[in-house]
């Protein structure tokens, strides 16, 4: 049975789950009927950040241009443009095992595409999601469904994981920013 968090909460995984070594990120949401006339196309993006909460460099920014870390620890299954069906809209894979020392924290970050030229916010996205599944059991260990009213924000950082004493651990973020990936870059020091 997978724990369900709340925004700010933070919980265990590696030493509740010992051995775990892969696991998979899955984000999912639904957009609201609405007349704008263009699609939405919401895309994930991870950040592998130092113990400052910013990048060592460009490549430790994994997206749909960059869909494998070089470790090899951090992997992106592809850019869902519709985001149609149910279940996980976008997938990552993470190896724990592979994750560089360097690396203190993966931040999970959804943005929408062209956002400002589409008219499109967050405000018009339900039902979000980030869920932590155990990739040699396919069990939900983790769900945060983001139940925030954002309105204005185009990107939103949903969850990282992060290291504490040796273990890796889960906090539900649900941060909402403006100004799109553009914004959430500059805020962790990658040149988008």
């Amino acid at each position: 049975m997978a724990i369900s968090l709340k925004k700010g909460q933070k919980v265990d995984l590696t030493k509740t789950n010992p051995g775990l070594k892969e696991v998979l990120i899955g984000l999912g949401w639904d957009t609201n009927k609405y007349d704008g006339g263009k699609d939405f196309d919401l895309d994930s993006s991870v950040f592998l950040l130092g113990a400052n909460g910013k990048v060592a460099s460009d490549d430790d920014f994994v997206f749909y241009g960059n869909l494998k870390h070089k470790s090899g620890s951090v992997e992106h299954m592809g850019d869902n443009l519709t985001g149609a069906g149910e279940g996980d809209d976008e997938q990552i894979k993470i190896d724990l095992s592979k994750v560089p020392a360097e690396v203190e924290k993966i931040d999970f970050t959804v943005t929408i595409y062209e956002a400002e030229e589409r008219k499109q916010n967050f405000g018009q996205v339900e039902n979000a999601f980030i869920r932590v599944v155990n990739s040699a059991t396919n069990e939900e260990l983790i769900r945060y469904d983001l139940g925030e009213d954002f309105s204005i924000e185009t990107a939103v950082v949903i969850g990282e994981l992060y290291r504490n004493k040796g273990e890796w651990k889960f906090n539900a973020i649900g941060s909402g920013f403006s100004g799109g990936l553009a914004a959430l870059g500059r805020n962790y020091d990658v040149n988008v």
